[in-house]
């Protein structure tokens, strides 16, 4: 089984080389090489692919689609080397992605949060802030929060109110504009941040009272912990409001705003769609159909079009 190991690392390595993370990739497959120690097997073949992929039950279908392609791309690959392989065809579990509707935070629900993450326990007067202004940010900007976290102190411009994201999802780059309010409140926060940490630890931006970065896993407790201290909850059989959707109503709300004022969609979507660091326009049109009133207006902006049409 060493073999196997040394084949995955090797093909890691080859294809890092050329530009990917594959940092997902790198657990799945290692996930995979000890699914075959324990099955006593020492190359790949179509049932122990389609074995593993479909391993996690409690999941989206779509999810062991994505297994079982890293899987392909690897076996691919390993099939040079070693002709027992083979290689699970396209479309053995034809399974799409289907998005989960997102939770539609009311501004009072925002203010709710915030407030909630100020009352934070601080024994240095810094987690109350770090976290109020942190999920202040993601509300403002619907920036990602994995991409609020690893800023950096060069990242963010407290004089001209730009923030530089960088290789973000898909290794985007790109900038962020900030309104005045949002950056008086950043200048606030770094100013008490530097008084209470004279040496961090890290170039982060948000701080913990260590002065480290903050720990994504931690990000998500304290999270779940406001959400239930201000009573957020979905209907019956929904998941519950989750960081991500702050980014969703961020969209949402620009996409309603437009509409609302008779603005012309089409040439402000692709503007949106950079803001948002969106790989391609489709997942920014996306929104359109994610939430009742924006197809409501979009439903009334045709009929009227219709309307006037000689």
């Amino acid at each position: 089984m060493t073999e196997m190991r040394n084949a995955i690392e090797e093909y890691l390595t080859v294809r890092r080389a050329l530009g990917f993370k594959l940092h997902e990739d790198g657990r799945l497959l290692n996930g995979f090489a000890n699914f075959l120690e324990k099955k006593r097997a020492s190359f790949i073949t179509r049932d122990l692919a389609l074995q593993w992929a479909t391993q996690p039950m409690k999941c989206q279908p779509a999810r062991w689609t994505k297994r079982l392609n890293v899987l392909r791309q690897f076996a691919e690959y390993r099939s040079a080397a070693d002709i027992r392989t083979e290689v699970p065809p396209i479309g053995l579990l034809p399974h799409r992605y289907h998005r989960t509707a997102p939770y539609m935070y009311s501004a009072d629900e925002i203010s709710s949060l915030i407030e909630s993450a100020k009352q934070l326990p601080s024994p240095l007067g810094l987690r109350a802030e770090t976290y109020s202004t942190f999920f202040g940010l993601l509300a403002v900007t619907g920036m990602r929060h994995s991409e609020a976290r690893r800023l950096e102190r060069e990242d963010v411009d407290l004089i001209e109110g730009i923030l530089t994201v960088r290789q973000s999802k898909f290794g985007k780059s790109r900038l962020v504009p900030l309104h005045t309010s949002t950056h008086d409140v950043l200048r606030r926060y770094a100013t008490l941040r530097d008084r209470i940490i004279r040496k961090p630890k890290s170039p982060s931006f948000f701080l913990s009272e260590r002065g480290t970065g903050l720990n994504p896993w931690t990000v998500y407790s304290t999270f779940d912990k406001l959400k239930r201290q201000i009573g957020l909850r979905c209907p019956q059989g929904r998941r519950g409001p989750r960081i991500h959707d702050l980014r969703h109503r961020f969209a949402t709300r620009t996409l309603l705003v437009l509409y609302r004022s008779g603005q012309d969609v089409e040439r402000h979507i692709a503007a949106l769609a950079t803001y948002l660091g969106h790989l391609d326009i489709g997942s920014t049109y996306w929104y359109l159909s994610a939430v009742p009133e924006l197809l409501c207006l979009i439903s009334e902006r045709l009929e009227g079009k219709q309307e006037v049409t000689p």
